[in-house]
């Protein structure tokens, strides 16, 4: 019984679709705008372009990041390769088990989306391709260029975190008023 709960999500289209399309255009994404910051922002090696797109707050410019988050971890290229692996079994697993919550498996497709879009960097290039700088004014309050996938993950993440405290709170209500919170929450 415990195994057929586990596969229903893998037979529901819906749930499929919420969970591997979000990963496929997220990762998509990710990987056109890092071929258009390689074209377009890379005069060659170690000479990157930078374009003002919102002078002072965002700016592209093209760099190679070895590491992990914030640069963390120079050359351990193939211990973050584990890492990412066991975060799609991880990832893959909760979309498993996350029943009829339509919004968490969204969620889940967007951080699959950014585990692979820089996973597919590291095995390919040895290194994640990033692009976005925000807040260049102010550099030591953000001194970090970052690409697509990365936005995933942090958003992801931070969603994740307001969603399950919503969710939690939700449990806390007398139960017909949880249950009704909870269709609510399933029909967005």
């Amino acid at each position: 019984m415990a195994t057929t709960a586990l596969a229903s999500n893998f037979r529901s289209p819906a749930a499929l679709a919420r969970f591997f399309l979000t990963c496929a255009l997220g990762v998509g994404l990710d990987l056109w705008t890092k071929v258009l910051a390689v074209a377009h922002l890379s005069d060659g090696p170690n000479v990157p372009r930078v374009i003002r797109f919102i002078p002072g707050w965002v700016h592209f410019t093209y760099t190679e990041n070895r590491g992990a988050v914030f640069g963390i971890g120079q050359g351990q290229r193939w211990l973050f390769v584990s890492v990412s692996v066991l975060a799609i079994v991880f990832l893959t697993w909760l979309f498993a088990t996350s029943g009829r919550q339509r919004f968490y498996q969204f969620l889940l497709g967007m951080l699959l989306a950014g585990v692979l879009g820089n996973m597919y960097d590291r095995i390919v290039f040895g290194y994640v391709r990033d692009m976005i700088h925000a807040l260049p004014r102010w550099p030591r309050l953000f001194p970090y260029i970052f690409n697509v996938a990365d936005s995933l993950l942090c958003v992801g993440v931070f969603l994740m975190i307001v969603y399950s405290w919503i969710h939690r709170s939700h449990h806390g209500a007398p139960a017909g008023q949880a249950a009704e919170q909870q269709q609510q929450l399933d029909a967005r």
